[in-house]
């Protein structure tokens, strides 16, 4: 296994743009693929995951022409998908998997969709089922309940469905953005609490853009119009990754900085741009404009250990975790449940890792509890397995702003959403 070897750094400064938001660049494509007109995307995210997306588009008959420095124009088809047989390979990108799951189930077709290993292992069953409700057809073709699945020709059947809430966000995404291919007037309900509120939010504002109001009821109930339609909004520009942004602004918060991130602001539509009021919480000094925030260290230089429910930054809350290493105190990480069925099992790998580095760490089935070493007594040459999960890599890079070398396993992993990281990275850390 290829691996990377971080020196040891005691300081961070610099500014960084961040690439675009893996959220939005696939949300964006698939409303683009489905609406009339063609759309102007500037800024995609070059990743695997849009990677996926992208390719699985051109084959389903989507109009798809990249025009270089991150600028793709996509010719939608303005409904269903005019291919109706398909088989498709989405890798490890729920962003993609969920979605079009959604998406081609109500397109008439017969699509087979897989993915890698890891893939097949993530939990896609509240989704079928809530699909099924709506007269979808869809065939598990290895466990119940999860990936690889056959889609067939949907039937007419209820216009009221229900998925529950505390899985994955993803699956009321994917549910929203395929009802106007229905052209019924549809509801779905969420059961129990749902989490990740703020990556519907982004859904519910990207529909806007493309023409689709969603008549909402608190987070419980979502209505979508029979007469609703995605028409392109002619141009669309992607945010920053807010995701992202947290391991450049934590590196400010542990190495002094001041670092700056630029992409995202008070005037993002991510809910992670919430990372730098929790980053606040535990000392550092943040400043924040319309598309950039910077973060320093605390005037005593030692952030401080916070009790904090997470539902509304779960990925971002992964780099807090990292963060608890140079606070005073025990951090405790709730509400984050959704760490479970992502790329890993982030409770655990993060619990496993962060051992390694020498925390004493608790884990439970919705928690992370951190107690770091002493201060300046981070265990040297800890080697890092990455689990195949972007986020863990990139986390536990700030691992080495403690003064000791750190040893990153499989670091190629980060090309899900940031193949340029480390060299990013190494730009601000020293």
């Amino acid at each position: 296994m290829e691996f990377l070897d971080l020196p040891a750094c005691h300081e961070a400064s610099g500014t960084v743009r961040l690439p675009g938001s893996k959220s939005i660049s696939n949300r964006v494509l698939l409303l683009a693929a489905l609406a009339s007109g063609s759309t102007e995307v500037h800024d995609l995210l070059d990743s695997d995951d849009t990677r996926h997306m992208l390719a699985a588009l051109k084959a389903l008959g989507v109009g798809v022409e990249d025009r270089g420095a991150n600028q793709w124009r996509i010719t939608g088809v303005g409904g269903p998908f005019p291919v109706k047989q398909a088989e498709l390979f989405l890798g490890n990108a729920g962003t993609a998997f969920r979605p079009l799951t959604a998406a081609l189930a109500l397109s008439d077709g017969e699509y087979v969709l897989t993915g890698v290993a890891r893939m097949h292992e993530r939990p896609i069953g509240d989704l079928v089922d809530a699909l099924v409700q709506l007269g979808a057809r869809i065939d598990y073709l290895g466990h119940s309940g999860y990936p690889p699945l056959h889609v067939h020709p949907a039937t007419v059947a209820s216009d009221r469905t229900a998925v529950r809430g505390n899985v994955s966000s993803q699956f009321l995404t994917g549910l929203l953005m395929a009802l106007p291919l229905r052209g019924r007037t549809t509801t779905v309900e969420v059961v129990g609490e749902l989490i990740s509120r703020p990556y519907i939010g982004i859904t519910l504002e990207m529909l806007r853009r493309f023409g689709v109001e969603v008549a909402r009821e608190d987070w419980t109930r979502f209505t979508v119009l029979a007469e609703a339609r995605y028409t392109s909004p002619g141009e669309v520009w992607v945010e920053g990754d807010a995701s992202s942004a947290s391991y450049f602004l934590a590196a400010g918060a542990i190495g002094g900085g001041p670092v700056r991130v630029e992409g995202v602001g008070r005037d993002s539509v991510q809910g992670d741009v919430r990372f730098a009021d929790a980053l606040e919480l535990m000392g550092a000094r943040i400043d924040m404009g319309p598309n950039w925030i910077e973060a320093r260290a605390p005037e005593s230089g030692r952030l401080k250990a916070i009790d904090l429910d997470c539902n509304h930054i779960p990925d971002a809350a992964m780099t807090l975790a990292v963060a608890a290493l140079f606070a005073d105190g025990i951090t405790t990480l709730s509400n984050i449940a959704s760490w479970r069925v992502k790329e890993t099992d982030r409770i655990a790998a993060m619990a496993n890792e962060l051992r390694k580095v020498g925390a004493t760490v608790e884990e439970g089935a919705d928690f992370i509890r951190i107690t770091p070493p002493p201060a300046g007594q981070l265990t040297p040459h800890a080697e890092i397995d990455t689990y195949d999960d972007h986020r863990m890599a990139m986390c536990l890079s700030l691992a080495s702003l403690g003064g000791v070398p750190v040893r990153i396993k499989d670091p190629g992993c980060v090309a899900k959403t940031f193949p340029d990281y480390f060299k990013v990275f190494a730009r601000i850390a020293r």
